[in-house]
């Protein structure tokens, strides 16, 4: 069998389960993963599979808890949450699997129960692909969330990865189901899962900022002039992904090939070159390839190709996933030469609805290829393959419509996704293509974009579509800038998340019906989702109310206290609000007691650990978050070079004390030195503060800026302790939302005449019936007050009286 690198091996011997876990018969066998796994295969041979495959890596799982009541015709096996049931020797089946007959997994601790065959028509499924050009609706498929507890996987025609990492084909037809039976603890369900299939990817650092990609034909000097334009604009960028016109692409009488891995040197003369003037801003470079079209003779390392694989009449060599040696020297002549001039990811562009394996195997081998150079994390850009695309991050959803239907589908997908256990997907940030470019549609997408796992600016070539933020008028151009680099600030706790991701399997994006299960089939509050440890987000994805010129949004606020992350206005949860967004507002909540560190850096693109550090910190409870940082960009981190840091908040009413300690890990990792901002958020002048560095006591500045107590301390060593204690009376500021103070907003905004505005104030903060308010706004028609501005204060009305 030809040998791939040792960088593409699975390690067989994890994909044996422990004989303690197996009960077998002479043509079944079941296997007991955990107490929530089990694994169920029938084969006519006798003959099992134990190696790994496409989806399944490990099998070699700790042995749970179970007892086994058995004799010659029938096996019952009990764990902590499932009872199976299986009539071994019934003639009729000859032992096979059955729907209805002598296999049977109940769910204990309640009224369900699986079968073979069973159809799961409550699982809420994932999406299955794309996006792209959908109005309104996606497809589905089967996923992990259920709302009957339970799931089935059904690996029987999956490939298998040989010892040498080659794919090849299964030959035997075995029945070969994983069934997870995991009651309400999906999060369990999810560790099960990961440790079956192998965890999600960490994502290199700079993947959590801004990402710049539009089909268009830049060169050398019209790609400097853009990124000069964002450094001028003040406004951050992470990436640069070239599109499909940075390679030679033309071939006799074919023009625009979509392969291609040599440079269009008319468009860059010197790659490296360009590259590194990028990689010196600290912006990383993607480039989009797609193989399926055979290499051609116009590459750069064509004859060398030749030597190895042997080209059609028409000299192109013809692509060939299922091929290793293809595999092999495709990304030894094709790939590695790009790697050589620092290229740093891939846009792996096949179309999985032509053909998904060959999909999957581009993705699985561009992504362990980089495996190779320990410097470099790997990382793709991908569409879905459907199997265990968590391993292969980054997916891609497609070229989207510019629209508001495709605005409103975002949240509900990402939400979907994380049913199967899937993060990281990106969105073109205002459609890719077609539909009407609109200020209010664009701004929404960047400020769901920055509260999303990616943001990924993208669309088709053409100058009217516009995607840089300073072609918008003032005010959008404003807000997105503004949104745009609190994303970028953002990067420590969004690393920290997806750290969390990485080694824990905790949800970045968590749709609210897995806390809610009810919730699902309310369109008002299904789009909502937990985002990290310490956010609560409700998407804004409808259009506003021009008269009053803010979306009316109804929301539902989770149990506990939570806090609007801008105002600082507090939300009591376990109900559901009226509120009205301004364009520069947007519904983003955390908890009492969040932490959110940031960065405070001054470089716009610059993603690495920061020397200046923000800590925003919420009143209400004490929390612990840890802060984790690495590199960022190599896979030194598996080596114990990263830092964990606990960031401790001890809450009482009249003293808040603040730990930043570091807890794990080695130094030079990040800065030796660090200013922290610390900001306690709806928060009084404290009386005392103190801050020490391990035992010594330190300086520091404390002031008060607005609702906010903040306090300021300098050089801070990284590897140390820094305790800052603040001591007062009734320190915590109340800032109670308060519905009044958006109605007297909404007032003061509108284009009418002033003392208009105090009859209309008299009437709606009046102490008197909600009937003779309604009376009173319409007796204001014939005061002069126009029909439009009746109707909206008659509605107004009634959000005042639901509250």
């Amino acid at each position: 069998m030809y040998k791939l690198g040792e960088h593409f091996k699975v390690n067989y011997e994890n994909g044996i389960a422990r004989e303690e876990a197996i009960i077998q018969g002479e043509k079944y066998r079941i296997t007991i993963l955990t107490e929530r796994l089990v694994r169920f295969e029938y084969s006519e041979d006798g003959i099992f599979e134990n190696r790994p495959t496409k989806l399944v890596w490990n099998r070699n799982f700790e042995v749970p808890e179970f007892q086994v009541k058995e004799d010659e015709k029938y096996l019952e096996l009990t764990t902590k949450y499932f009872k199976i049931s299986y009539i071994k020797e019934r003639k009729y089946y000859g032992g096979r699997l059955n729907p209805t007959s002598n296999l049977k997994v109940e769910l204990l601790n309640s009224d369900r129960f699986w079968y073979y065959g069973h159809p799961e028509v409550r699982n809420l499924g994932i999406p299955k692909n794309k996006l792209a050009n959908k109005r309104g609706k996606y497809d589905f498929e089967r996923g992990l969330f259920s709302a009957e507890g339970f799931a089935s996987i059904n690996d029987s025609e999956s490939q298998i990865i040989s010892e040498n990492g080659v794919i090849i084909e299964r030959k035997n037809k075995n029945i070969d189901i994983y069934l997870f039976m995991y009651l309400n603890d999906f999060q369990l369900c999810l560790q099960d899962y990961y440790n079956l299939t192998g965890f999600p990817a960490l994502v290199p650092r700079y993947a959590l900022g801004n990402w710049w990609s539009r089909n268009e034909s830049y060169e050398d000097q019209s790609l400097k002039d853009l990124i000069d334009e964002f450094d001028h604009q003040e406004i951050p960028i992470s990436i640069v992904l070239l599109n499909e016109e940075w390679h030679l692409n033309q071939y006799e009488k074919t023009e625009n090939l979509k392969t291609g891995f040599t440079f269009n040197k008319e468009n860059f003369k010197e790659p490296y070159e360009m590259i590194s003037y990028l990689h010196s801003k600290g912006i990383r470079v993607g480039l989009n390839i797609n193989p399926t079209q055979g290499i051609y003779p116009y590459e750069e390392y064509y004859e060398n190709v030749k030597k190895y694989l042997a080209p059609d009449e028409q000299g192109i060599i013809p692509f060939n996933a299922l091929e290793p040696k293809f595999i092999d020297v495709y990304l030894k002549m094709m790939i590695h030469p790009l790697d050589a001039i620092d290229v740093d990811f891939y846009w792996v562009d096949t179309n999985p609805n032509i053909n998904k394996l060959n999909t999957f195997i581009l993705n699985h081998y561009h992504f362990y290829d980089m495996k190779r150079n320990y410097k470099r994390r790997p990382m793709i850009l991908s569409n879905n393959a459907g199997v265990a695309p968590h391993r292969y991050p980054v997916l891609y959803s497609g070229k989207t419509l510019v629209d508001w239907k495709t605005l409103k589908l975002i949240p509900f997908f990402n939400g979907s996704a994380s049913n199967g256990g899937v993060t990281w997907w990106s969105h073109d940030i205002g459609g890719y293509y077609k539909g009407i470019e609109d200020n209010e549609l664009y701004t929404r997408f960047v400020q769901l974009g920055v509260f999303s796992p990616i943001l990924k600016f993208g669309s088709e070539k053409g100058k009217y579509y516009k995607r840089e933020p300073w072609l918008w008028s003032i005010k959008t151009y404003a807000i997105v800038k503004d949104y745009l680099k609190l994303r970028h600030r953002l990067i420590p706790y969004l690393y920290s998340e997806a750290y969390k991701y990485h080694k824990e399997g905790k949800l970045i994006v968590e749709p609210i019906y897995h806390r809610y299960k009810e919730m699902y089939d309310d369109v008002l509050y299904r789009n909502q989702y937990y985002f990290g440890s310490e956010f609560f987000i409700s998407p804004i994805t409808t259009t506003k109310n021009y008269i009053m010129n803010r979306v009316i949004h109804k929301f539902y606020i989770p149990d506990g206290i939570w806090y609007d992350f801008v105002t600082g206005k507090k939300f009591p949860g376990g109900r559901s609000y009226v509120s009205f967004f301004r364009d520069q507002d947007y519904p983003v909540f955390v908890k009492a007691g969040a932490i959110i560190p940031l960065s405070n850096d001054d470089n716009l693109f610059d993603t690495t650990p920061p020397k200046n550090m923000e800590i925003q910190i919420f009143p209400g409870r004490s929390n612990t978050y840890k802060l984790y940082e690495d590199d960022g960009m190599s896979d030194l981190y598996n080596k114990g070079f990263y830092i964990k840091t606990n960031i401790d908040y001890n809450y009482l009413p009249n003293n808040h004390t603040v730990i930043i300690r570091a807890i794990e890990g080695k130094s030079e990792i990040i800065p030796k030195f660090r200013n922290y901002k610390v900001i306690f958020r709806n928060t009084k002048q404290a009386e005392e503060v103190i801050t020490f560095v391990n035992d010594g006591q330190i300086t520091n500045r404390h002031y008060t800026e607005g609702p906010d107590f903040i306090v300021e301390v300098d050089d801070v060593t990284t590897l140390g302790q820094l305790t800052i204690n603040c001591k007062g009376k009734d320190i915590e500021i109340e800032a109670i939302r308060l519905i009044n103070d958006d109605i007297e907003g909404i007032i003061s905004d509108l284009t009418i005449e002033t003392e208009m505005k105090e009859r209309i104030d008299a009437v709606i903060f009046a102490e008197i019936p909600m009937k003779k308010k309604r009376i009173a706004v319409r007796r204001l028609k014939n005061k002069g007050l126009d029909q439009k501005f009746v109707r909206l204060f008659l509605k107004l009305l009634e959000y005042i009286e639901q509250v």
